[in-house]
């Protein structure tokens, strides 16, 4: 297991356990993985792109959460 794979696990552990809420916030760092990835010529899992996309649009909807009427 490589570390770009260790860190995966990691962060899909934190993001299943994370609050709905908040876990958006742990988007930036499943971006960098990603990125890392495709650096070294990996493929992205399927499962991994999805997630990005689900925090993606989380993050989304919690920017407008917070924006006044």
């Amino acid at each position: 297991m490589t570390y770009l794979d260790a860190e995966l696990d990691r962060l899909q552990t934190l993001i299943g356990v994370a609050a709905p809420e908040t876990r958006y916030r742990h988007e930036p760092q499943v971006r960098r993985v990603i990125a890392q990835l495709r650096e070294e010529g990996r493929a992205v899992p399927d499962s991994v792109k999805a997630l990005h996309t689900t925090l993606l649009s989380e993050a989304i909807e919690a920017e407008f959460d917070n924006m006044p009427i």
